[in-house]
């Protein structure tokens, strides 16, 4: 019995097309933009009003952030997560925590956006927060959702 070698199918590459602009020789200046395009006036649009975050959820997420850094940093132990958390993100956090660390975690900003409404109320946001440990700053990212009547965080990355 034989193998058949594998070729790649022709729709799976394509050649890419080059849509740079041709470069001016080095002698000559860049062209002057004229008046009008300078000083052209564009309409303002509004962006689009989005529902504020309930109270509870920027709470949630700050207070749910705050212990996961001091889960990673072994200040606070990993059972209070346990409530807020699905099990594959207590784990993930476990883990994180394994690894060795230089200095103490400090969480500095926490936005949340509301995402998903449930007809009147909103059952799911995005949180948004950054962090800084040694001297250098990271960013979070996570999704929180509602769980029968409370938050519950179902997404967890951290930078």
């Amino acid at each position: 019995m034989s193998a058949s070698p594998l070729v790649p199918a022709p729709w799976l590459t394509s050649p890419v097309i080059d849509c740079e602009p041709v470069p001016h020789p080095l002698g000559q200046p860049c062209p002057t933009p004229s008046g009008s395009a300078l000083h052209r006036v564009r309409p303002h649009r509004p962006a689009p009003r989005e529902a504020p975050p309930p109270k509870t959820a920027a709470v949630f997420a700050e207070t749910t952030l705050r212990r996961v850094i001091e889960v990673i940093d072994r200040r606070r132990p990993i059972a209070q997560l346990r409530p807020l958390m699905t099990p594959v993100l207590v784990d993930r956090v476990l883990a994180r925590a394994r690894a060795a660390r230089t200095g103490s975690a400090t969480l500095h900003r926490v936005r949340v956006r509301a995402v998903d409404t449930g007809g009147d109320e909103v059952t799911a946001a995005e949180v948004f927060a950054s962090f800084s440990r040694s001297g250098r700053v990271h960013a979070v990212a996570a999704r929180i959702e509602r769980y029968r009547d409370h938050w519950r965080m179902v997404a967890l990355q951290i930078g």
